[in-house]
């Protein structure tokens, strides 16, 4: 039923329209068809000034460079063929004549033996074994055996084996019977082993033979005998791989008279019947160029006959011999049109750019607006007074947007900065009483040298806390905060667990926010190895190295007034970091479970089980934000951690070294959009 409805409505578009409703409908679709195309048509078409001038002058320079390439074309893939055809032709010539210099050798050979030692001799009184044997040698590079025969098939002669197979009949082979039947002329045979003598050594040899027939003297009673020529086979057919040894597609072979192949360099796909061969026809074609169609192949046949033996020398250039020359050839030619046409659409597209340039890059500028990036210098200026009234009133609109972002956002950090600030001016009152209470039970019990240790420590803990109201100091004094830390929660947990420090030396002369270092700690021990039995060796490592940067380093340091550093008032050069500095902080305690690790810096997660907060109330989440408040998003805390395995947290920050100036730029709160702009000139 479907094909039925498919069939009707074909039949209803292709001929008239039965009635005006059909009619009508056809309208429709055409209108359609058109609104489609105009749509299409309209959107793929460029819509300023430099495309449409460029796809114009394109267009037509392609239309020119399509028909010149056409004909270009033409011409080559004809010459391509008549010069592969003279160049066959050259071969084949070249090719006759050192096949008929190999075979007037051996007819050369066979006439020695007959005319010189043969007729010479009387087979009943004497023996040609010695002259037999010493043209042989003289020429074994060239033939496999010699021997003679008598017209009854009796061994006169042979070298170098001259022991006849047992129940063979030389009679019946072909070379004896066509010597035997046209006495007056050589023949020679299509290639075989050789199969007449017992070779001790059982080495097969391919063969062809040249056989004649002549008269033996035997007493006073001529004979008929046949002399045989076994020629090496291999000195032929390295000839004829020396000829198709750089053909790309043709070949050349080698046949009888009769159209028996002696050679062909697919001789094995032949025997097998994988490919055919028009030998038979091709060898009674006259010498020259032929056409030929052979299995639905065009092809061009070359012939030449080979004097002596009436061999015939074929050629064959199948038309799928010239696809690589044609496809190279077609390369080039496109290779070359590609060319011409990339010079003239650059001549083309300076040609537009200059007439629309102004107006291209200020409508660039917009679009780098529209993007985000807003800086009033990347705003374009130029051009004719209109456009650069443009570029001047959009650059001064956007100082002024610039200018109250950055006042808004300096303000937002400042409240930051100050809510981090008065975090971190808390001390936890439960840590000071039992430090305290601890100096105060050493100072009763007569250790006077550990109590002294701990005012030490406890002294220099705070007095780095405070840093002279200063939020960004060196490395150096935030490890010894914590190392100061340290000592004295050892003495107040009793040294229930060890501390290590491997620390890269090279890191203390960077900057970084202070106490970053000790909230971790506090949880290390809390909810690590405080509560941990001191026989299973509780420990907390503290490993701190430098990872420089991949490109050269830049210094940080410049001589400036001792006024107060501003945005205006620093390079883009000077903020960019050394490299990056990773501090880890690992626990051997109880870990934690993935859901918390995966949640610890989500300030909304609440963990189903809560345990009991011990900290400074700084904490993991506050020291991750203040990190990436100061240094941006890439920095700041990961966190790695297995139940009963242990706990990793990792601090990132970058290696800016410390000093003064990059102090006051660091505390100021413009290092981020210093950086951000140091990465966009790099970019540039």
């Amino acid at each position: 039923m479907d094909d039925n409805v498919y069939l009707n409505q074909t039949d209803m578009n292709v001929g008239a329209p039965k009635n005006e409703k059909e009619a009508m409908e056809r309208e429709k679709l055409v209108k359609a068809s058109l609104r489609k195309t105009k749509s299409v048509f309209y959107r793929y078409m460029p819509h300023d000034i430099q495309g449409t001038i460029l796809l114009t002058f394109t267009i037509v320079s392609f239309t020119l460079l399509m028909i010149l390439g056409i004909v270009l074309y033409t011409l080559f893939a004809r010459r391509m063929n008549i010069s592969s055809i003279e160049t066959t032709e050259q071969l084949m010539k070249q090719s006759v004549v050192n096949l008929e210099d190999y075979l007037l050798s051996m007819r050369r050979i066979s006439d020695a033996m007959y005319y010189d030692v043969i007729k010479n001799t009387d087979i009943a009184e004497g023996s040609v074994d010695n002259e037999m044997n010493l043209i042989y040698e003289a020429h074994k590079d060239n033939l496999v055996s010699f021997s003679l025969f008598l017209n009854d098939g009796r061994l006169i002669s042979a070298t170098p084996i001259a022991t006849v197979k047992e129940d063979l009949d030389v009679t019946d082979q072909v070379w004896f019977t066509s010597a035997l039947g046209k006495m007056e002329n050589l023949h020679f045979s299509t290639p075989h082993v050789e199969n007449l003598f017992l070779d001790p050594t059982y080495k097969y040899s391919w063969v062809v033979s040249l056989s004649r027939a002549v008269e033996l003297t035997e007493g006073s009673n001529p004979r008929l005998g046949v002399l045989l020529v076994d020629m090496n086979y291999s000195t032929i057919k390295q000839m004829m791989e020396r000829i198709n040894k750089d053909s790309a597609g043709q070949y050349v072979y080698l046949t009888d008279s009769s159209g028996n192949i002696i050679y062909h360099p697919k001789q094995m796909q032949l025997n097998y019947e994988i490919i055919k061969e028009n030998n038979i026809n091709e060898a009674h074609y006259t010498d020259g160029l032929h056409e030929e169609v052979f299995h639905g192949e065009h092809r061009q046949v070359i012939v030449d006959s080979i004097s002596y033996t009436g061999w015939k020398l074929i050629a064959v250039l199948p038309e799928s011999a010239y696809q690589l020359d044609i496809i190279n050839m077609r390369f080039l030619v496109i290779l070359l049109l590609s060319c011409a046409l990339l010079i003239m659409i650059f001549i083309n597209r300076i040609i537009s750019s200059r007439i629309s340039l102004p107006l291209n890059l200020l409508n660039r500028s917009i679009r780098n607006m529209e993007n985000g990036d807003m800086y009033p210098e990347d705003i374009y200026v130029g051009g004719t007074q209109e456009v650069e009234h443009l570029g001047r009133t959009l650059r001064h609109s956007i100082e002024r947007i610039n200018q109250l972002m950055d006042d808004i956002v300096i303000k937002q950090e400042e409240k930051r900065k100050s809510e981090m600030d008065a975090l971190q001016s808390q001390i936890n009152p439960h840590f000071l009483y039992n430090t305290l209470d601890s100096i105060v039970w050493m100072v009763e019990g007569g250790h006077n040298k550990d109590a002294v240790f701990m005012v030490t420590q406890l002294a220099s803990l705070f007095r780095i806390s405070l840093s002279s109201g200063k939020n960004i100091i060196s490395l150096e004094q935030e490890l010894r905060h914590a190392e100061n830390y340290m000592n004295i929660q050892k003495v107040r947990y009793k040294n229930v667990f060890n501390v290590v420090f491997d620390i890269d030396d090279k890191i203390k002369s960077y900057s970084t926010i202070k106490l970053i270092i000790q909230p971790i700690l506090e949880n290390a021990i809390y909810y690590g190895v405080g509560d941990m039995d001191p026989d299973d060796g509780g420990e907390i490592r503290i490993c701190a190295k430098f990872v420089p940067a991949l490109s050269d380093f830049l210094t940080i340091s410049h001589e400036k007034s001792e006024g107060k550093a501003g945005i205006e008032d620093v390079s883009t050069d000077e903020m960019i970091p050394e490299g990056d500095i990773y501090i880890d902080v690992i626990d051997n305690g109880y870990g934690m479970p993935p859901e918390v690790c995966d949640n610890l810096f989500n300030e909304e997660y609440e963990p189903k089980s809560s345990t009991v907060k011990h900290g400074s109330g700084v904490g993991l989440v506050n020291v991750n934000n203040r990190i990436r408040l100061r240094f941006g998003e890439q920095y700041g805390l990961t966190v790695e951690s297995e139940p009963d395995e242990g706990t990793k947290i990792t601090i990132h920050i970058p290696a800016i070294p410390f000093n003064e100036e990059n102090q006051k730029i660091l505390e100021s709160g413009h290092y981020r959009t210093l950086r951000k702009k140091a990465d966009k000139e790099d970019k540039a």
